[in-house]
Order: C-alpha cells, then structure tokens, then sequence
C-alpha cells in the first residue's frame, strides 16, 4: 500500500497561518481605507464647522464695530447738544434782559426798571431751581470746607460768631448736591 502523505500538524497550522497572513492585509488595507475615510469626512466636518465659527466670529466683530461706532457717535451727539434744553430754557431770560434794555432807554422811571430788573432776577433764580441749582446758604452758618472757601478771617464781633461764616462775597451753588462754585466768604476767628 502506497504510503499516503501525512501531512504534519505543524505543516496544516503553518498552511492556515500563510493563508490568513494572505487575507490580512486585504482586511487591515479595508479597514485602513474605511478609517481614513471617516477621518476624511471628520475633517471636512470640523473644518466646515471651523470655517462656519470664523464666519460667525468675524459677523460678531463687525457687529461689535458698527456697535461701538453707532454709540460714539451718539455719544457725540449727545455732548454737542447736552446743553441745549438748559439754553432753550434760557432764552426767555435774555428776551427778559433785552426789553428791560430797551425799557431802560426810553424812561426816567428809576422805580419801574428796578422792579422789571427784580422780575427778571426773580425768573431767573426759579430757572437756577427748576435745573436743581440752588444757591449754599451762608448766613449765620458754621464754615464748611465743604461748601465755603475762606478768603480771609477777621475778628468775630460775638464769641457767638467764631468759627461762623461773617460775610459772604460771592455766592456759591450747588447742581443736585454737588458743589459746583463754593461761596466766597469772610470767616470770624
């Protein structure tokens, strides 16, 4: 009897092992081509993504811009006109002024024009009130760096008055709590 070829176990197992080495790299060369197409196709999504943000970002810097320009130029505006209801309001007071001119000219009346100019002062300490500026009182008051600048001292003529404002040379006003001139004022010692 012809002796049949035994294969050898080690043969059999080498065999398979050369067939699977064989189909391997098909398998890893699939399963590579797979992975860097999904890498691919996240790349194109995070760029897209990416390239979406920067659009986003730079619309938002141009928004900010026109923002910051709107604004400064209302800001302008706003200091170039600030002053104009205080103004409007004020105009009456020069009409005041002119006819009280003009009144002056063409009469010997002292009395008259010294209660038109008593008006007119009037009207225009109720304008200073009506913008909340109101006058620092001084009489018979305790000095106050706060509210007076001391020009000068003299001797009190009461103990009363020592430390107390004497005088006042120039009236000082306040715009809604705020000094906005101190009062000028002589200072018993």
């Amino acid at each position: 009897m012809p002796k049949a070829k035994q294969v050898q176990p080690d043969e059999k197992v080498g065999q398979q092992e050369a067939a699977c080495d064989a189909a391997e790299p098909e398998i890893e060369e699939e399963s590579k081509e797979k992975e860097n197409e999904e890498m691919a196709k996240q790349i194109a999504e995070l760029e897209q993504k990416c390239a979406e943000l920067a659009d986003k970002n730079l619309r938002m810097m141009a928004e900010f811009n026109n923002y910051r320009q709107r604004t400064n130029k209302e800001k302008l505006e706003l200091m170039k006109t600030a002053g104009e209801r205080i103004f409007v309001d004020m105009l009456p007071l020069v009409d005041d002024f002119e006819r009280a001119k003009t009144a002056m000219m063409q009469t010997d009346d002292v009395e008259s024009v010294r209660q038109g100019i008593n008006l007119i002062y009037d009207k225009f300490l109720s304008f200073l009130k009506k913008h909340q500026v109101e006058p620092i009182e001084t009489e018979g008051a305790d000095f106050d760096t706060e509210f007076h600048e001391a020009i000068t001292t003299i001797p009190s003529p009461t103990p009363e008055q020592k430390g107390k404002v004497i005088d006042c040379t120039q009236r000082g006003y306040k715009l809604a709590d705020k000094v906005i001139r101190y009062a000028k004022v002589v200072v018993g010692n």
